[in-house]
């Protein structure tokens, strides 16, 4: 709806007000008359109408002559499913190269992932009122600019690839975390994305990795706790989801796909089969560290030899990674710490892994952890 809204009146901040009154609108209403035939076109067009009635009182009607020019929307015009290539444009509009990547990103985890400025800061390992003023300015600059809302032509589609991936990669990591809309929503883009794009091998690497994760969604959760991978049910993972999955790797590896979501998705694939090759996954692990420069997926990478080679030799690693504030880290440090027997500054570790975490399950997860000690 919010990405229709901003399709049809070319400005994030009015498509949002007008989304919320709408909300809060149906909120009063339906409860007392019932919910509309369709609640879809009902929104839509409240949202539309409570726009038009504050350009009106804005006193900008001239200057937006067009919106009420135009006909009104009706139930009949809006499906079931009713805006997904608008999903898909306002991806491409929030990743206008006009933009910073970092921006374009936040801002599109804002509006169509529907993540907190709280939530897109803690994934940037950035403050709240930096992410707050990126997500202002982006908007500015969208509207100042006139970037238009549409998937770009085909000769222009490269130029926007990374930051689109990068997009919903992160809506997808947002919603594996336990809210499963985001991660379906992800999916979706992952797959109209496919169709797009037919030829680009981090398109069906992104695919492919999404799927297999998320092939695993069912097991991750046990009565509201956090399963880790080893701990899993396996015979509660999607099986078709997870071939689906390798196919669109294949698709990839077909392509010469050798960039970070194919290795990724590689990695994945990996963890699928049991047992897993540790030593395969660690070299992965190792070229994706070596494409992205990444600490988190150093951090990994310290995970996946601790298995090959001994929690000595993962220690090693993870005592040189400078993520500062990042619970994983101390979370990672915290188990390896553990099974080396030093009891002490195993604590000491999960302490302050607990001490920055936000996620309830993980919280439960550290605790349980801290309590074996």
């Amino acid at each position: 709806m919010l990405a229709a809204l901003i399709g049809f009146l070319g400005d994030f901040d009015l498509a949002e007000e007008a989304a919320q009154e709408a909300f809060a609108i149906a909120a009063e209403r339906w409860p007392r008359d019932g919910t509309p035939e369709n609640p879809g076109a009902w929104l839509l067009t409240t949202a539309r109408n409570r726009a038009i009635d504050r350009i009106r009182r804005n006193r900008t009607l001239a200057a937006k002559t067009r919106l009420l020019e135009a006909p009104d929307r009706t139930d009949q015009d809006v499906h079931e499913n009713p805006f997904p290539d608008e999903r898909l444009e306002l991806v491409f509009t929030c990743c206008h190269p006009a933009l910073a990547t970092d921006a374009q990103v936040a801002l599109t985890l804002r509006t169509l992932g529907g993540l907190s400025t709280a939530e897109i800061a803690r994934a940037f390992l950035v403050g709240e009122p930096t992410m707050a003023q990126r997500l202002v300015r982006a908007k500015r600059k969208i509207k100042a600019a006139g970037i238009p809302f549409r998937v770009p032509p085909d000769h222009l589609l490269p130029d926007r690839l990374a930051a689109v991936l990068a997009v919903v990669y992160l809506i997808f990591n947002a919603g594996y975390g336990g809210r499963t809309e985001l991660a379906g929503e992800a999916l979706r883009l992952g797959r109209s994305l496919a169709e797009l794009m037919p030829d680009e091998p981090e398109v069906h690497g992104l695919e492919a990795m999404m799927l297999l994760h998320d092939a695993r969604r069912t097991a991750r959760f046990r009565d509201g706790d956090l399963v880790l991978l080893a701990d899993q049910d396996r015979s509660l993972w999607d099986t078709e989801q997870i071939a689906e999955g390798r196919r669109a790797l294949d698709r990839a590896l077909a392509l010469h796909g050798r960039g970070p979501y194919v290795l990724q998705a590689a990695i994945a694939s990996l963890h699928a089969d049991e047992p897993r090759d540790w030593r395969q996954i660690a070299a992965l692990y190792g070229e994706l560290s070596r494409l992205t420069e990444s600490p988190v997926v150093e951090l990994s990478r310290a995970v996946a030899v601790a298995e090959d080679r001994g929690p000595e030799a993962g220690l090693e690693i993870v005592d040189a990674i400078a993520l500062g504030d990042y619970h994983y880290l101390h979370a990672t440090r915290g188990e390896l710490l553990r099974r080396l027997g030093r009891s002490r500054e195993a604590r000491e570790a999960y302490e302050r892994a607990l001490s920055i975490v936000h996620d309830d399950a993980e919280r439960r997860l550290l605790e349980r952890r801290l309590a074996e000690l």
